[in-house]
């Protein structure tokens, strides 16, 4: 899927408040300009609650200048809750990417969505949901090549709490195991 990238490439982040879904785009943000030697520009709001509404963060990554920093129109967009998914996974543009946790969201319509079970994999992975940002990072990057797997890896340990750089890790590392499962498929499926 890395070819679909544009010079120029729109990320949208989305979940409840205390998701982790605001660092999740600072961290993709620093991995591609101090890691990967990109322009990037991140913003975030938060719904009118500061924990349980939705929350979500932007990305605008490009290899030149950004003139305008909000996405327009998402290339990808990630949700982690269903009022995350009811408010913005209609904003990814045609033949964008929306990856949804589908444990944490049902009546999932757009049929092209890429269902992983984001909090799942996390809990089963560090034994905490918190890492599901992480996991949704190593999904995002593993799927799209918008920054490098050495870039991604820098900036999740840089902005890992000390005493949690392993646990992030290894929550990185299935988020990237489970975009190569995704990837094998859609090889399979014609």
């Amino acid at each position: 899927m890395s070819d679909r990238m544009a010079p120029r490439t729109e990320i949208r982040l989305a979940g409840e408040g205390g998701q982790g879904m605001i660092l999740a785009g600072i961290i993709l943000a620093e991995a591609a300009s101090i890691y990967d030697g990109k322009m990037a520009v991140q913003t975030q709001s938060y719904g009118p609650e500061a924990r349980g509404g939705a929350s979500k963060s932007e990305v605008v990554i490009a290899d030149g200048e950004i003139d305008h920093p909000e996405v327009l129109a998402a290339d990808v967009v990630v949700t982690l809750s269903q009022e995350a998914y009811e408010k913005y996974a209609k904003s990814v543009r045609v033949g964008g990417l929306l990856i949804v946790d589908d444990e944490k969201v049902c009546g999932i319509t757009q049929t092209d969505a890429i269902r992983i079970p984001i909090s799942r994999i996390a809990f089963g992975t560090t034994g905490k949901s918190i890492t599901a940002n992480t996991v949704a990072l190593g999904v995002l990057v593993g799927l799209t090549g918008v920054v490098s797997r050495p870039a991604i890896e820098k900036a999740v340990a840089a902005r890992a709490p000390r005493g949690t750089e392993e646990m992030n890790r290894r929550a990185l590392a299935a988020g990237f195991a489970e975009a190569e499962k995704v990837k094998r498929s859609e090889i399979r499926t014609p």
